[in-house]
């Protein structure tokens, strides 16, 4: 496992961690023992980074961390977000007293006593424009209860107005094949500024596995059935704003990437991981078998220039023209 600072914070993390969303619950079925033993294999092989929220099955997916870490505080971070089990509109829910009252519940249900990355989970543009929350975590950075801050953004514009504010860690993206934006002028003012790149949504929700078919159906309780077209949170969440039929043409004309590589799953991380604004890349799990072969895109062959290429020109003429609500 090789690992990454994130910006210019002391948290070294593995390249290559694990977000809880699909343990924590909206990605259907799911079975704690499975997700418990998930977590452990991932920790035995170096993982020592795991992204999580309030909101994850009601709080469930940090309830797993903790019984997975317990004891291992020093060693594991955790990285947690929130804002979204509260009115995300309303100012009131980014006041001390709310921020607060939301970190120390994430503490309570993590078991710890301080959080090594606490995020504002995607909250809209005017709440970022007002600045009055990055406030309220200063303070409770000056506090104790947090170590580092930083923000989950739907969109470039977004990302690029929170490198205003200076005490800013980290930015969680989504970014993947095809969601290439934050390449031009996001990640290099990142970088340039020392602030920390997480990159989520790597597979687009599975797409860029290459396993759906067209016909593919969903649980009542999984976000890729509920949330296809938006309607109960940002469409780029799912499918990374693509519609899912225009979504499975377009990972079958990506199968190239898997020759030589294992898969295509491998192969999607693999790209992620070439890019070097990147701390860390989070893609989620159910299984162990799940775990076991994102790991194994740690050792897949890099892209060559021609294939780097290739990928550009493939994501502006077939895959950007396509993708769904603001990016």
């Amino acid at each position: 496992m090789n690992y990454r600072q994130i910006g210019s914070t002391d948290l070294k993390v593995s390249e290559l961690s694990f977000g809880t969303w699909a343990i924590g619950g909206s990605w259907g079925t799911t079975n704690d023992q499975e997700s418990l033993k998930a977590l452990d294999y991932a920790m035995g092989e170096g993982v020592n980074f795991f992204d999580t929220a309030d909101v994850y099955g009601d709080g469930h997916s940090e309830e797993l961390l903790a019984k997975a870490t317990k004891g291992r505080h020093s060693e594991i971070h955790i990285a947690t977000k929130f804002c979204r089990a509260g009115d995300i509109h309303d100012p009131k829910t980014y006041s001390m007293e709310s921020v607060t009252k939301y970190c120390e519940d994430s503490l309570r249900r993590l078991e710890r006593e301080q959080l090594d990355l606490f995020q504002i989970h995607c909250p809209p543009i005017e709440i970022l424009q007002d600045g009055q929350v990055f406030e309220v975590l200063d303070r409770l950075k000056e506090q104790g209860k947090i170590r580092y801050y930083g923000v989950s953004v739907e969109t470039v514009e977004e990302g690029l107005l929170c490198l205003n504010n200076p005490n800013v860690s980290s930015l969680q993206v989504i970014f993947n094949l095809f969601r290439q934006k934050p390449l031009d002028e996001l990640f290099p003012k990142a970088k340039e500024q020392g602030v920390g790149i997480l990159a989520r949504v790597p597979l687009a929700s599975g797409l860029l596995t290459g396993k759906f078919k067209a016909n593919a159906k969903f649980e009542a309780d999984d976000h890729r059935n509920f949330n296809r077209d938006g309607a109960a949170f940002n469409v780029g969440e799912t499918f990374a704003g693509l519609e899912f039929a225009k979504g499975i043409d377009l990972s079958n004309q990506l199968g190239w990437i898997a020759d030589g590589r294992g898969n295509m799953t491998r192969a999607a991380l693999k790209w992620i991981l070439e890019q070097d604004a990147i701390s860390s890349v989070i893609p989620g799990f159910k299984t162990v078998k799940q775990v076991q072969d994102n790991l194994k895109a740690l050792d897949a062959k890099d892209f060559t220039a021609e294939e780097l290429d290739k990928l550009a020109n493939f994501y502006q003429q077939e895959v950007h023209p396509a993708i769904r609500g603001p990016y």
